[in-house]
């Protein structure tokens, strides 16, 4: 294939001036063969099996990187649902397990392994207990794993009485981690609907349908859309669509190419590209900028749900032209710290957390990287986790949700997390109480729509 030198220039502005990068490659490893005669076995096990597939990862991550000259800023693997190996009687042994793979992830170089996770959309195992209830001490005590919950599904309903669960976990992950503005929950998501090939974190873990092995990419690029936009400041909506998708393309492709190169030097099957715009605190590399560019005076001004509904699907069409390869999240991540624009925009009042979930209802992700008062009571934090995940479930899409407490902060304050997790400021809690309503616990039942067999 021939490139004219318009197209060799256009690429060159996304990567130098517009931070388009390959915002991950994950590997997927599948560790459900790893079960040994005893526990301490299986951690062996599990730590000899990710050894084995990722110790190249970081080094062949840099080789592709060098060649295209195209940067890959996260190296990541992601393993099944840890959940899966445990029957409950593992104890602390959970604690080493997550430890483990900790000193594993330092000593390859991978910035994160995810897969601490649990399937309890309908029900829960007596590891799924335990998986949940030891978060805390894990998220607290190491500083390369992630976990995830998946509490509900379009298919089965919510687990009302697994996001009671959640909540406290949060509050008391947020408790432990109290002298770093609650870190810790940044590492966990609580999903509907939680997709098996995410290379995304903290919600990354390998799906029981996966195989063996298998390389996801995440590509983002916020600044090369947002220039986009800027250069067509008269195209109407339609058109301005049309410009989104045709850059989103480009941008896909880019993705597929790293992704099948890493994976061939690899050994293992590709799986993904994830067109995910997930942007970063650094200035120009900002979906709330997109939304401006689009003619908001604000983000979260009226009009902000029509101009992300129309990013996300522009950014999905543009993808599935691309590739037949293309799953994940795929779309426009709106997590509130990681974007300065949209952090300023909760700051100055502009965007609230009400405002957010209806924004979530058309994104790619829901309530994602969000401070709140430290002292908001667990109940309420379930209450939002649930209006959250009814979304997924009643408009069939994932949904996640990554809320932080900061101990001993209240709303205008601000929590610094550090890194690509950026700054917040934290954003007020509606003070009236749901409690009566969920506390009732149980199964609310899938939706009719469900039925599709």
């Amino acid at each position: 294939m021939l490139f004219d030198r318009a197209e060799i220039l256009e690429t060159l502005r996304m990567l130098e001036i517009e931070n388009l990068d390959v915002r991950t490659v994950t590997l997927g490893i599948s560790i459900l063969d790893c079960r040994g005669k005893d526990f301490e076995e299986t951690v062996q096990r599990v730590v000899a099996k990710i050894r084995r597939y990722a110790a190249s990862l970081n080094a062949v991550a840099d080789e592709v990187s060098t060649k295209y000259g195209i940067p890959i800023v996260n190296r990541r693997v992601a393993i099944s649902p840890v959940a899966l190996l445990l029957t409950g009687e593992e104890g602390e042994g959970v604690l080493d397990f997550a430890k483990a793979l900790d000193d594993l992830a330092r000593e390859l170089a991978i910035d994160f392994i995810g897969g601490f996770s649990a399937l309890v959309h309908k029900g829960a195992t007596k590891g799924d207990v335990l998986l949940m209830e030891s978060l805390p001490s894990v998220l607290s005590r190491t500083e390369r794993i992630c976990a995830s919950v998946n509490v509900a599904s379009s298919r089965t309903g919510m687990n009302v009485d697994a996001i009671l669960t959640m909540a406290q976990v949060v509050k008391e992950t947020a408790e432990c981690t109290k002298d770093r503005d609650g870190i810790g929950c940044a590492k966990l998501v609580v999903f509907a609907n939680a997709p098996e090939d995410n290379p995304f974190m903290a919600g990354a873990f390998h799906g029981v349908g996966e195989g063996e092995a298998v390389v996801n990419v995440g590509v983002s690029g916020p600044g090369v859309v947002k220039e986009v936009v800027r250069r067509h400041p008269g195209a109407d909506l339609g058109t301005l669509a049309e410009f989104i998708k045709r850059t989103a393309f480009k941008i896909t492709r880019v993705g597929e190419l790293i992704g099948r190169e890493v994976a061939g030097k690899l050994g293992v099957a590709f799986g993904i590209v994830d067109l995910s715009l997930a942007p970063t605190p650094r200035v120009g590399d900002s979906v709330a900028e997109i939304l401006e560019e689009m003619g908001l005076e604000r983000c979260g001004a009226w009009g902000s749900t029509l101009a992300l509904a129309l990013l996300t699907d522009a950014c999905k069409k543009g993808g599935a032209m691309a590739s037949s390869s293309v799953g994940g999240l795929s779309g426009a991540f709106i997590p509130v710290s990681e974007d300065a624009r949209m952090s300023e925009a909760v700051a100055v009042g502009a965007l609230s957390l009400e405002k957010l979930e209806a924004m979530t209802s058309v994104s790619s992700v829901g309530l994602d990287m969000i401070a709140i008062p430290g002292d908001t009571p667990w109940e309420t934090i379930a209450c939002i986790m649930a209006d959250e995940i009814a979304i997924g479930v009643i408009n069939h899409k994932t949904v996640g949700v990554r809320l932080i407490p900061v101990p001993g902060k209240s709303a205008g304050e601000r929590a610094c997390f550090g890194g690509l997790l950026g700054e917040a400021t934290i954003i007020p809690v509606n003070p009236y109480q749901g409690a009566r309503l969920i506390l009732r616990g149980g199964r609310v039942p899938a939706p009719l729509t469900s039925l599709r067999n």
